[in-house]
C-alpha cells in the first residue's frame, strides 16, 4: 500500500531530512542543500536562485517505498523541469513524466495534483522556476505581441501546461547544468545563460506545434447545463458546491463541467467564481457599512489574509483602501508567487 502525503506532510519530512550525497561533491556558499526523507528514499537536493525571480533546483534522489504526494490548488510561477533519469507518475492532471517527456507550465493557478512515486526510481532532474514578473520584464512589449509569452500569464486562470519531448539538444544543456565547470561567480553567471537558453527552446517549441483541432460545438443541452452552474455559483458565493458537487448537480462530468467552462465562458470554474467573488467583495466595501472581515466571510474566504491577498492581486489595492475611496483602478496586480517556499526540497511538477 502506498504512503499518502499531503503538503504538510511533505514539508515536515524534508524540514528533519539528513543529507546522504557522494563525498566528493563540492558545493559553492550560496546552494541550499538538503537531504531526502529516510522514510522515502535517499539522496539529496540543491538549489540556488539566479537572480530576482529565478530559482534553479537540481536533485538525485533514490525511492524506497511507494508514495504519493497530494499537492493543493496553487497559484504557479513559470516553470521547466527536466528529468535525466527516472518516471514520475500522475493522476489525470499531467501525462507521466520521463523516457523523453519533459514539463513546460506557464503562471497561472494550478489544479490540485496527485504526484506518485514508485519505489525503486532514481530521479535526476534539473528545475527551473521564473517569476511572472521577472518575464514580463524580460519579454518587454514583445508580451503583448507574441502569442506564446502571452500564454504563460493566465493570472487567476488555470494555468497552461506543455509537455515537450527532450530534444538531444536539451538534454545536452540540463547535463552541462548538472556539471557546471565553474565556481562561484563564473558558475551563476553559466547557469542564468544555460536557463535562459533553455527558457528560449521551449518557448520555440510550443509556438511551433501543431494546433489542437476543435472540438464538435456544445450542445444547446449542455450549453444550458453550463449556465445554470454559473446560476449555482452565483446563488451560493460564500458555500459553493465543490467541482464534483457543481458538475452532479447540472448532471455532468467534471471534465465536461471545466472544458465547457472553457469553451462558452472562456474561463475556468474556479476563475469564473473568483471573479464573482471579487466583483461582490467591491460592492459591499463601496456601498455597505460592514468591517473587511465580514465583506471576506459574506464572499466565501475564511482566512482574512487571504481575501486581502487575493483583493490586491485583482485591484492593486487593498480592500481597506478600496472603502476609503481609493478604487481608480481595476488594473490586476499579480502578486510575486511564493515559489520560494521550501526552497531546497527536491522539487515536484506543480
Amino acid at each position: 500500500m502506498s504512503l499518502i502525503l499531503n503538503e504538510a506532510d511533505w514539508d515536515d519530512l524534508h524540514q528533519q531530512a539528513l543529507i546522504t550525497c557522494p563525498d566528493n561533491l563540492v558545493f559553492d556558499d550560496d546552494e541550499d542543500v538538503r537531504g531526502v526523507p529516510d522514510l522515502l528514499g535517499h539522496g539529496y537536493s540543491r538549489a540556488m536562485d539566479l537572480f530576482p525571480g529565478t530559482w534553479l533546483d537540481f536533485w538525485d534522489m533514490k525511492i524506497s517505498q511507494d508514495f504519493v504526494a497530494h499537492i493543493p490548488v496553487h497559484d504557479h510561477p513559470i516553470q521547466i523541469c527536466i528529468l535525466l533519469s527516472g518516471m514520475l507518475f500522475f493522476d489525470d492532471v499531467h501525462p507521466n513524466l520521463g523516457s523523453g517527456r519533459s514539463y513546460f507550465s506557464g503562471s497561472g493557478m494550478s489544479p490540485a495534483v496527485a504526484e506518485v512515486h514508485r519505489q525503486g526510481e532514481r530521479l535526476i532532474g534539473v528545475n527551473i522556476e521564473i517569476s511572472p514578473t521577472t518575464l514580463q520584464g524580460l519579454a518587454g512589449q514583445e508580451l503583448h505581441q507574441s502569442e506564446v509569452l502571452k500564454s504563460l500569464f493566465r493570472g487567476e486562470e488555470w494555468k497552461n501546461s506543455f509537455y515537450p519531448y527532450v530534444t538531444p539538444e536539451i538534454r545536452a544543456i540540463a547535463e552541462k547544468m548538472w556539471n557546471a565547470p565553474f565556481r562561484g561567480e563564473l558558475k551563476r553567471i553559466y547557469l542564468q545563460a544555460m536557463a535562459m537558453e533553455l527558457l528560449v527552446i521551449y518557448l520555440d517549441l510550443i509556438a511551433n506545434q501543431p494546433k489542437p483541432a476543435h472540438g464538435p460545438a456544445l450542445k444547446p443541452d449542455m450549453i444550458e447545463r453550463l449556465h445554470q452552474a454559473k446560476d449555482i455559483l452565483a446563488q451560493q458565493l460564500a458555500y459553493p458546491p465543490s467541482l464534483t458537487e457543481l458538475a452532479q448537480q447540472v448532471g455532468v462530468s467534471d471534465r465536461t463541467l471545466q472544458r465547457g467552462f472553457r469553451e462558452v465562458f472562456d474561463t475556468t470554474v474556479f476563475g469564473y467564481l473568483h471573479t464573482l467573488r471579487m466583483d461582490e467583495a467591491i460592492s459591499l466595501l463601496r456601498n455597505r457599512p460592514m468591517m473587511v472581515s465580514e465583506v471576506a466571510h459574506a464572499v466565501g474566504y475564511s482566512h482574512l489574509g487571504h481575501f486581502t491577498e487575493a483583493f490586491k492581486r485583482r485591484f492593486g489595492i487593498t480592500p481597506k483602501q478600496c472603502q476609503m475611496g481609493k478604487l481608480n483602478s481595476r488594473t490586476t496586480i499579480r502578486a510575486e508567487s511564493t515559489i520560494k517556499a521550501g526552497r531546497g526540497s527536491p522539487q515536484r511538477i506543480k
